[in-house]
């Protein structure tokens, strides 16, 4: 799910499903959360609980978002988008991906795992994209750059061998290091990087991409 907290300029927008919140004591607390790929044996335990801190509540998302993106706000028998997940599994695949807060961290984990059903289709990507750019809250909408990168991870998605990332039931694995669960659930940290490196260079002025491969 996607949100941004602050409207403003381009970088100064912040999203991550819905649910980031500054403290007070740590207004950029969000814009700075990032858990690189490079931190392999932390576990999924402790990069969570390093964002736990600035999470926000499924509730204070708004409507449309979650009519969007949460499977619970699904019809019986069908699916709106593929890939859906509720905002603690969203969290945990931010960590899987080594990706942030900010936009286009949103718009690859979005991507990501839409493409990992291996069932997104034309129609559906347009769709999505459609929404995202145009009918989400001002603030939670995704630009030009947002939508490439969301492209880009819905096709990387489909080329990786992993398992379905919204069906991952991550419970047993909390106390696991990151590079054992990526191993486990087949996400490919080659795959991750090469791309990384790839973004890194398409977008030299987005904090989120330069940071990626630290």
């Amino acid at each position: 799910m996607v949100a941004r907290l602050g409207a403003g300029p381009h970088r100064e927008r912040g999203l991550s499903m819905g649910r980031r919140t500054p403290a007070p004591s740590q207004p950029d607390a969000w814009r700075r959360w990032h858990v690189p790929l490079s931190r392999g044996t932390t576990t999924l335990e402790a990069a969570y609980g390093s964002l736990r801190t600035i999470a926000l509540r499924q509730r204070e998302v708004p409507l449309l978002v979650q009519l969007v993106e949460n499977p619970r706000f699904d019809l019986p028998g069908i699916e709106i988008f593929s890939g859906a997940t509720n905002l603690r599994t969203h969290d945990y695949l931010h960590i899987l991906l080594g990706r942030g807060l900010l936009p286009k961290d949103e718009a690859f984990v979005l991507g990501f795992t839409m493409g990992s059903t291996n069932r997104v289709g034309a129609v559906e990507e347009t769709l999505f994209t459609l929404i995202a750019r145009y009918l989400y809250p001002k603030t939670y909408r995704f630009d030009d750059e947002d939508v490439a990168v969301y492209k880009d991870a819905v096709r990387l998605g489909y080329v990786s061998d992993c398992q379905p990332l919204a069906e991952i039931r991550f419970g047993p694995m909390m106390e696991w290091s990151m590079r054992r669960i990526r191993k486990a659930v087949g996400v490919e940290e080659d795959l991750l990087r090469a791309f990384y490196a790839i973004e890194a260079r398409r977008y030299p002025k987005a904090v989120e991409s330069q940071r990626l491969l630290s």
